[in-house]
C-alpha cells in the first residue's frame, strides 16, 4: 500500500529564532537553510519579512538559493505586511504568504477588542490579497487550539473560498490533549466545505510537553502537514521536533504515512543548527541527544551487545549517528567490558574477565565514567597476564 505524504515545514528560521539569545544574522540563516533544504523538507519558513530590515533581507536572500522546498514568509492579516512578504519572496521558485489572525475568544475580545465577524471578515480580505501576489497562500488561525470549532471551521470555510490552499491549526499555548487536537482535525474535515481544496496544518507548541504527540494525532485525523523545528527549539518550550515526527511517522509503518526527509542528515542538521544558534541540544533529547544510543546499565548493554534490537527501535545509523554507546559506570557488567576493552586492543578470556572486572568496579566507585585510557589502566593493575590483540 502506497502511503500518504505529509510535507515537513520547517520553522527553524522563524518561530525557533523566537527564542531569546538565538537570533541569527543572514549568513548563518543562509547556510541553515540550504541544509533544509538538503534534508528534504517541503517547505522552509524563512521569517517574518516586515519584522526588521534583517529579516526582510534575509527572506530575499533565501528565496534566491533554495532550490527545491517552498520559500515561506510570515505575515500578519495586514495589507502592508503582505505587500513587504511578497516583495521579499520574489525571487522564489515556490513563493508562500503564510498569513492569519487570532481566532480564540480570548484574542478576539483582549487581543483584538473586535468580535467574531469582524475578525472572520479580516482573514478573508488578508487571504484573499496574499491570493493577489501568490497562488499558494496558507492561513493560520492563531489559538485554535482553544478556539470553539463550530467557529473555526466557519472561518476555515471562508478562507478556503477566498483561495487558501493550506489551513494552520495552531495550539499556540500548547494547551491541547492528544485526543482533543485530533478531534478537532476530524472536526474540520467533516464540517468544512471545500477542504479538499486545503490541506490542513499541526503547528503544535510544547507547553505542556504534548507538541509532538498532537501533531502525530492531527495527521493520524486528517492534517497532512507538520510545522516544526530542528530540535524542537522555539518559544517557551519550544515547537514540534522535526526529527522526532519524522521518525515516528517511519517507525510506525501501519500508519501509511511518510515525509520526503533523508533522516541520515538529522543529527548532523541538529549539530549545525545547536550550533549556530548556541542552544544545547540536552543529553535525553529523543533521536538527536547525545544519550539518545547510549547505554550504561549492565542489563542494557548486555542485550545491546547480543542484538542490538533488544533496547533500540532505531538503528543509529538511520540517523547519522555513526553508532551505539556503550558507556562503562559503576552498573555495567561484564559483558560491557569485554566489548569496550576488545574495541581498544585486549580479548579477554573468561577467566581474565572475572580479574579485570573486580579491578574494573574499583576504578568505577571512583570515577563516573571509565574512558579507553582507564581500560589500560585498569588491565594492567590487574592480577593477570593479558596479551594484547592490537
Amino acid at each position: 500500500m502506497s502511503k500518504d505524504k505529509v510535507q515537513i515545514f520547517d520553522t527553524t528560521l522563524r518561530d525557533g529564532e523566537q527564542v531569546p539569545g538565538c537570533k541569527l544574522d543572514t549568513e548563518q540563516k543562509l547556510i541553515i537553510a540550504e541544509r533544509l533544504d538538503n534534508l528534504g523538507v517541503d517547505i522552509i519558513e524563512a521569517g517574518f519579512p516586515i519584522s526588521s530590515p534583517g529579516d526582510f533581507a534575509s527572506v530575499s536572500e533565501i528565496a534566491k538559493i533554495v532550490k527545491n522546498a517552498t520559500v515561506c514568509g510570515l505575515t500578519r492579516a495586514v495589507k502592508k505586511d503582505i505587500e513587504v512578504a511578497a516583495e521579499a519572496l520574489k525571487y522564489a521558485k515556490k513563493p508562500r504568504i503564510h498569513t492569519g489572525i487570532g481566532t480564540s475568544d480570548s484574542h478576539i475580545q483582549h487581543k483584538f477588542k473586535s468580535n467574531r465577524e469582524e475578525v472572520l471578515e479580516r482573514a478573508v480580505q488578508a487571504v484573499s490579497y496574499a491570493k493577489t501576489f501568490v497562488e499558494d497562500v496558507e492561513f493560520y488561525a492563531e489559538d485554535a487550539g482553544r478556539t470553539d470549532n463550530e467557529y473555526l471551521a466557519r472561518v476555515c470555510e471562508a478562507v478556503v473560498e477566498a483561495g487558501a490552499t493550506v489551513l494552520n491549526i495552531p495550539d499556540t499555548t500548547g494547551y491541547c490533549l492528544p485526543e482533543e487536537y485530533g478531534a478537532k482535525m476530524k472536526y474540520l474535515k467533516e464540517n468544512v466545505k471545500g477542504i479538499e481544496k486545503a490541506i490542513l496544518s499541526c503547528h503544535c507548541h510544547n507547553d505542556l510537553g504534548l507538541a509532538t504527540a498532537n501533531s502525530i494525532s492531527g495527521v493520524i485525523n486528517g492534517a497532512r502537514q507538520i510545522e516544526c523545528t530542528i530540535n524542537g527549539i522555539g518559544e517557551r518550550a519550544g515547537n514540534t521536533s522535526l526529527e522526532e515526527v519524522v521518525m515516528i511517522l517511519r517507525q510506525h509503518p501501519y500508519l501509511n504515512l511518510d515525509t520526503s526527509i533523508n533522516s541520515r542528515l538529522l543529527y548532523s542538521t541538529s549539530q549545525m543548527v545547536s550550533q549556530k544558534m548556541g542552544m544545547p541540544v540536552q543529553p535525553n533529547k529523543a533521536i538527536v541527544g547525545s544519550n539518545a544510543f547510549a547505554h550504561s546499565s549492565g542489563i542494557h548493554q548486555d542485550g545491546v551487545i547480543k542484538n542490538r534490537e533488544t533496547y533500540e527501535i532505531i538503528d543509529p545509523e538511520e540517523v547519522g549517528v555513526t553508532e551505539s554507546s556503550i558507556v562503562l559506570t559503576a552498573r555495567s557488567g561484564r559483558a560491557a567490558l569485554a566489548y569496550r576493552a576488545k574495541k581498544v586492543g585486549y580479548e579477554l578470556t573468561k577467566v581474565q574477565l572475572d580479574e579485570v572486572y573486580k579491578e574494573f568496579l574499583k576504578f568505577a566507585d571512583r570515577k563516573k565514567e571509565i574512558d579507553d585510557a582507564d581500560i589500560h589502566e585498569i588491565v594492567s593493575s590487574a592480577d593477570v597476564t593479558i596479551q594484547s590483540i592490537a
